[in-house]
């Protein structure tokens, strides 16, 4: 009886925990996917575009809210409201939201309204609105968590704008294979919190505690996550080190506060270098899959993206900033790769169009968006599949 208790205590937990994950992921996708549809809906508003329902959440409708004879009017339910302006809805599957824009699908060109009556330097506008929004996001949520204070290295940026570090540490940014400390079972970002029982706060007090060690067994204990674990190590000399080593870069790190509106410049300009390494790696990923090398990198689809954002919520709300913001750069620039289905395969069609002087056949294009739509579906199934093959081994 008692095992059974304890296993079902031990069940109740690990579903709440999957639970929290679950909820968080939702919450993140929800207002990346929100944030990028209200791009495309406040541009094409701002243009005179009618946009016939701007929801949050996904179908079927809850409730919403209409434009009758000049007035808004409330309504339940998932009924087809006729509305002189846009209806307001809220949806039922909290995955994001979405806008459907009047004409987007080459409808109504004659119309003054309509996405497809209007010149191609417009509908680019309204198509990119969305993946500018994302960046802005990133950026705001940058702005954000360097005001309020972000993990990073303490000798990054100019201190005189730094208004507090706190919570110092020696973070593992690089290890040498087959080294001591490899063979220990160290990982990349791994924090070193005492060696010998001596608390480490900046990289010189590992260096001292190491000195005269070159041969001997020394106790590191180390943080990964949440967890805190106790290796025993013996330094060796190792060429370029002072002394004995364990043969790891290590780095200062801490909780960095900047001063306003220094957090400001900081967040926009961390956003413009997270965009470029991002798009670098992304290139390096295409470039190898043409030419049958290995990717070198992991891809992860919606079930291992959740399972980051329960370990990101899990570590502080500032590490589940810091994840969102790069999420909402990966869905800005994914968004607008020249794909099918993409906006950025939108926004190709449009190039098309002008450098032709004449519009593409609609039903060509909406065909080439449909089968390249199939085919991004089937790639989000396949990545899916592996990620649910490698939980489970």
């Amino acid at each position: 009886m008692t095992t059974r208790c304890v296993a079902q205590v031990i069940t109740f937990v690990v579903s709440l925990k999957d639970m929290l994950t679950l909820i968080v992921f939702i919450l993140v996708l929800g207002a990346l996917v929100f944030v990028h549809e209200l791009g495309h809906f406040f541009v094409a508003k701002k243009l005179g575009i009618r946009s016939d329902e701007f929801g949050f959440g996904f179908p079927p409708r809850i409730c919403g809210l209409k434009k009758v004879d000049g007035k808004r009017k409330f309504f339940w339910g998932n009924v087809n409201a006729q509305s002189e302006d846009t209806i307001y809805s809220l949806n039922w599957i909290p995955l994001g939201g979405f806008v459907k824009i009047k004409g987007e699908d080459g409808e109504n060109k004659e119309e003054k309204d309509s996405f497809s009556g209007r010149k191609p330097w417009q509908r680019f506008v309204v198509l990119s609105a969305g993946v500018a929004m994302n960046f802005l996001f990133a950026a705001v949520i940058l702005m954000l968590i360097f005001s309020i204070g972000a993990p990073q290295g303490i000798d990054e940026g100019d201190s005189r704008f730094i208004k507090s570090i706190k919570e110092p540490a020696v973070q593992i940014i690089a290890i040498v294979p087959k080294s001591p400390a490899d063979e220990a079972g160290m990982k990349l970002g791994d924090v070193i919190a005492s060696v010998n029982g001596a608390p480490i706060k900046n990289v010189d007090e590992v260096r001292a505690a190491l000195k005269n060690k070159d041969g001997k067994e020394v106790i590191v204990q180390i943080t990964r996550m949440d967890e805190t674990q106790t290796l025993k190590i013996v330094p060796t000399k190792m060429d370029g080190a002072d002394g004995a080593a364990l043969g790891v870069g290590l780095t200062a790190t801490g909780i960095v506060t900047y001063k306003f509106p220094y957090s400001l410049w900081i967040g926009a300009k961390t956003t413009v270098l997270l965009t470029g390494a991002i798009i670098q790696g992304l290139y390096l990923v295409i470039k190898n899959l043409i030419i049958s090398a290995p990717i070198g990198v992991d891809v992860a689809g919606p079930v291992g993206i959740a399972v980051i954002t329960g370990r990101a919520a899990r570590m502080g709300l500032v590490y589940l900033l810091q994840f969102t913001a790069l999420l909402s750069i990966n869905l800005g620039i994914i968004n607008f790769l020249p794909f099918p289905a993409l906006d950025g395969g939108r926004a190709l069609f449009l190039l098309i169009e002008k450098l032709r002087r004449k519009p593409i056949d609609q039903k060509i294009e909406n065909l080439v968006h449909t089968v390249g739509f199939a085919l991004l579906i089937g790639l989000i199934v396949l990545i899916t599949g592996r990620d649910i093959l490698g939980l489970v081994g």
